[in-house]
C-alpha cells in the first residue's frame, strides 16, 4: 500500500512514532554510559549491630610455678594428683636427701627394726606449696631420684587464654572489655570472659607485629586444660536499633561528581526515573564487615542499589561473540 493512500490519521500516527524512535536512538547514543553495574536492590532497615575482633589463643597458666626440691634425693611419697586444688602451706610430697635415702636403704638390709629406727630418727623433708592454685603437672612418682633442678609438681594459680592480637586491632582492645572464648575441643560451649592485661611489647610472628592479650574466663570450666587452642572474640561495641545497609553497597564518593555535603565521604546509589544511577552522600558509623551503620543521608525504608564496577570487554565486528581465535600462523 502506498503511503499517500493510507488514511490521514494513521499517517500522522506513523510519523509521530518514527520521530519518537529517532529521538530515542539519538539520545541513547549521546548519553554517557555508566561505569557501574547494578547487582541488586537493598532496603535501609533498623537493627542491632555487634562489632567484634576475632583471633586465636592458647590456654595457659597466669602464674606457672614449678616446685623443685631444695636438695637432691629421692621422692618417698606424693600426696597430690593432677587437677587437685591446693592451698598455700599444704604438703605436696615427702622426700629424702641423698644421705637419708642411702642410710635407709642400708638399714632395710638389717631388718625392719633398724629401718624403723632410722626412719624416725632421720625425718623426711616436706615439699610445700607456696601458693593457692591447681596442680597441673605431677612429674614424679614415689621412689624416683631427683636433683634440685627437677620439678616435682607444677602449680597454676589460675588458667587464662593468651590471645595474639594484630597491632592494627590493638586500639580496639581495652582492659576489662567483654570477650568470649570458644575452645577448639568444645566449639559449641561459649565461655564469657574479659580482658585482663595487654602486653607492652610486641612479637614478630610471620612478619606481623602482634601483642599478647590475657583473657580471663568468668568461671574456669572443668574442660579447661593448659595448652588447649581457643578462639577469642572481643566485643568492641554493641549498637541497638540503628539504620543498617549492606557493607557492599557503600563506596567512595565518585571522582568528578559534585562535591558531597560536609561529612559525606562515602556514597550509596539510588535509581532515578529512567534507570539512571545517582550517588547519595552518607555518613557511616560502625561496621561488622557485613552490615554498616548509617548515621546521616538515608532514612528507614529507602531503597538503594548495590553496584559494582563494570568489567571492560572487547568485541570485534567479525564475530557476534567477540574476537575470533587465531592459529599459530595468525590466521582466523
Amino acid at each position: 500500500m502506498k503511503f499517500h493512500k493510507i488514511p490521514r490519521g494513521l499517517r500522522w500516527g506513523i510519523l509521530a512514532l518514527a520521530v519518537f524512535l529517532a529521538f530515542k536512538t539519538v539520545s541513547g547514543c549521546s548519553r554517557p554510559k555508566s561505569d557501574w553495574q547494578i547487582v541488586g536492590p537493598a532496603v535501609v532497615k533498623k537493627g542491632d549491630l555487634t562489632v567484634k575482633v576475632t583471633t586465636t589463643g592458647e590456654v595457659k597458666p597466669y602464674n606457672r610455678v614449678e616446685i623443685k626440691p631444695p636438695i637432691p634425693g629421692r621422692v618417698e611419697e606424693v600426696l597430690v594428683a593432677e587437677g587437685d586444688a591446693v592451698h598455700k602451706g599444704q604438703i605436696l610430697a615427702w622426700m629424702s636427701s641423698t644421705d637419708r635415702a642411702t642410710l635407709l636403704d642400708a638399714a632395710t638390709v638389717k631388718g625392719e627394726k633398724e629401718f624403723q629406727y632410722w626412719q624416725d630418727a632421720y625425718k623426711a623433708a616436706p615439699l610445700i606449696s607456696p601458693l593457692d592454685g591447681t596442680l597441673i603437672v605431677r612429674s614424679v612418682e614415689p621412689g624416683q631420684t631427683v636433683t634440685s633442678a627437677d620439678p616435682v609438681v607444677v602449680i597454676a594459680d589460675r588458667l587464662i587464654v593468651e590471645a595474639l592480637v594484630d597491632e592494627t586491632d590493638l586500639s580496639l582492645i581495652k582492659n576489662g572489655q567483654a570477650a568470649e572464648i570458644r575452645l577448639d575441643a568444645y566449639p559449641d560451649k561459649p565461655i564469657p570472659a574479659k580482658v585482663d592485661h595487654l602486653s607492652y611489647e610486641s612479637q614478630l610472628i610471620n612478619s606481623v607485629n602482634v601483642y599478647k592479650v590475657d583473657v580471663l574466663p568468668g568461671e574456669i570450666p572443668e574442660s579447661f586444660r593448659s595448652g588447649m587452642t581457643a578462639n577469642v572474640t572481643f566485643i568492641v561495641s554493641e549498637l541497638k536499633d540503628v539504620l543498617l545497609i549492606p557493607s557492599e553497597a557503600v563506596s567512595e564518593w565518585p571522582k568528578g561528581a559534585v562535591k558531597p555535603p560536609a561529612g559525606g565521604r562515602f556514597a550509596v546509589y539510588v535509581k532515578e526515573f529512567g534507570g539512571k544511577l545517582k550517588p547519595v552522600a552518607v555518613k557511616t558509623g560502625e561496621s561488622d564487615s557485613k552490615m554498616t551503620e548509617v548515621k546521616e543521608g538515608l532514612t528507614e525504608g529507602a531503597v538503594i542499589q548495590i553496584v559494582r564496577k563494570k568489567q571492560s570487554t572487547s568485541v570485534t565486528p567479525f564475530s557476534a561473540f567477540g574476537s575470533q581465535k587465531k592459529d599459530s600462523k595468525g590466521k582466523t
